[in-house]
C-alpha cells in the first residue's frame, strides 16, 4: 500500500468515525428530548390530578372513611365519590409526603377542594356524629353468622336479613352496580350469593335506622375498594375475582398464622395444577353447614359440591369472608413443591411433598386434637 493510499484510508476511517459520533449524538439528543417530554408530561399529569375536580363547584358530598382505611382505600373512596381525579396518585402522594393521621369518620367535602385541602380536612377527623350502630365482622366469618350479627344490632329480624341477602332481583342490581360481583354468584350450586363479598371489618352506621340495603352495600363497597389494590395482579392471573375470593376464603379458614397463608395458597395451587382434589377440611364443615372442631371420616362422605374431598377443583364459591392477608396470599402464593399440610392444635403447620410423610405426620399428631377437645 502506497503512502497516499494509507493516508486516504486513515482519512476515510476518520470521516466514518465522525459520522458515527454525529449519529450517536443525534440519537442521544432524541432520547434526552423524549425522556424530557415523557417526564414533563408525567409531571403535568400528576400536577393536574392534585387540582380540584371542579374548582367552581358549590356542592358538598358526604363521604365516610371507615376505621382502618389505608391510603389505597381512602383514594378509592374519594375517587368513586368524584372528589379527586385519581385514587392511585392520591395514595402515592400521601406516601411521598409521609402524611399521617388521616382520621376515620364522616365528612362533607367538595369537588372544589384540591388534594391538600382534602388531606387537611381528613387529618382533623371531625366526625359528624357518634355512630348509632357499630359491629365487627371477624376475618373468616360465615354468611350465616354475619346475618346473625346484623340482626343482633339492628331492628331487622334474622329472617328478613337472610331474605334480603338471597333476593335474586336485589343481587342482580348489585351485580350491575359493583364490578367485583359476577353472575356466577347466582348459580344454583352457590349456597349464599354474597358469601365472601362482605368485607370483614368494623362497621359504623350513623343513621338511627339505616336501611338494610345500605348496611349490605357498605360491606360490598369495602371489599371492592380493597380489591382495587389488586387490579393489576388480577389481570395477570388466570382466575376470576370469584375464584380468587373462593381460594382466599379457604386460606382464611385454614391458616391461623399470617406466615402460613402464602404457603398454604401455594399448596392449593400445586394440587389444582396436578388435577388433585383440594381435600381441605373447612369446605367439609361448610358443606355440612356446621362449624367442626374435628372432621370425622363420616363427614368426608357428605354429598355437596362444596366438599372438596369428593369433588375436584374449586367449590362453587367462597366459604367465608376472607381478609386482605388471605387475598394477598392467593395473588402472591409461595412457590413450593408441597402437596400436603397438617395443622397442629398449637398453630404449627407441617408441610410435606410426599403422601407417606404426610401420613406419618397425621398419625403422630392426630391424638393432640382428641386431647385438646377433651380439655
Amino acid at each position: 500500500m502506497t503512502e497516499d493510499q494509507s493516508n486516504n484510508l486513515l482519512n476515510e476511517k476518520a470521516r466514518q468515525a465522525g459520522v458515527v459520533r454525529r449519529i450517536v449524538l443525534i440519537i442521544l439528543g432524541i432520547c434526552i428530548l423524549a425522556a424530557a417530554g415523557i417526564g414533563l408530561g408525567g409531571f403535568l399529569y400528576i400536577h393536574s390530578t392534585l387540582k380540584p375536580v371542579d374548582a367552581k363547584s358549590d356542592k358538598t358530598i358526604q363521604v365516610e372513611i371507615p376505621i382502618g382505611s389505608d391510603g389505597t382505600a381512602i383514594g378509592s373512596i374519594l375517587e368513586e365519590k368524584g372528589l379527586i381525579k385519581n385514587g392511585t396518585i392520591f395514595r402515592y402522594y400521601v406516601s411521598v409526603k409521609n402524611v399521617e393521621g388521616l382520621q376515620a369518620g364522616e365528612y362533607r367535602l367538595s369537588p372544589s377542594m384540591n388534594v391538600d385541602e382534602i388531606i387537611s380536612a381528613l387529618k382533623k377527623g371531625k366526625v359528624m356524629k357518634e355512630a348509632e350502630i357499630t359491629f365487627t365482622i371477624p376475618e373468616g366469618t360465615w354468611m350465616q353468622d354475619i346475618t346473625k350479627t346484623i340482626a343482633g344490632v339492628t331492628a331487622f329480624e334474622e329472617k328478613a336479613v337472610n331474605k334480603k341477602l338471597h333476593d335474586k332481583k336485589y343481587i342482580k342490581e348489585l351485580i350491575d352496580k359493583y364490578s367485583i360481583l359476577e353472575p356466577v354468584v347466582l348459580e344454583d350450586e352457590v349456597r349464599h350469593p354474597l358469601e365472601g363479598y362482605l368485607f370483614p371489618a368494623r362497621y359504623d352506621y350513623y343513621e338511627e335506622k339505616p336501611k338494610l340495603a345500605s348496611i349490605i352495600e357498605k360491606m360490598i363497597e369495602r371489599m371492592q375498594s380493597h380489591m382495587v389494590e389488586f387490579s393489576d395482579q388480577l389481570q395477570d392471573k388466570d382466575y376470576t375475582v370469584h375464584e380468587v375470593l373462593t381460594l382466599a376464603s379457604i386460606v382464611e379458614r385454614e391458616a391461623r398464622q399470617a406466615k402460613d397463608r402464602p404457603i398454604i395458597a401455594g399448596v392449593l395451587f400445586n394440587r389444582l395444577e396436578k388435577g388433585m382434589r383440594l381435600e381441605v377440611d373447612p369446605t367439609v364443615a361448610y358443606a355440612i353447614g356446621e362449624h367442626r372442631y374435628m372432621t370425622s371420616f363420616d363427614d368426608l362422605e357428605t354429598e355437596s359440591p362444596y366438599n372438596t374431598y369428593r369433588y375436584k377443583g374449586l367449590p362453587p364459591g367462597p366459604i367465608a369472608s376472607p381478609g386482605l392477608d388471605s387475598i394477598r396470599a392467593v395473588l402472591n402464593p409461595d412457590e413450593n413443591n408441597y402437596i400436603y399440610f397438617y395443622a397442629r392444635p398449637n398453630g404449627e403447620v407441617i408441610y410435606n411433598e410426599e403422601y407417606a410423610n404426610h401420613k406419618k405426620t397425621q398419625e403422630k399428631y392426630r391424638s393432640e386434637w382428641e386431647e385438646a377437645k377433651d380439655e
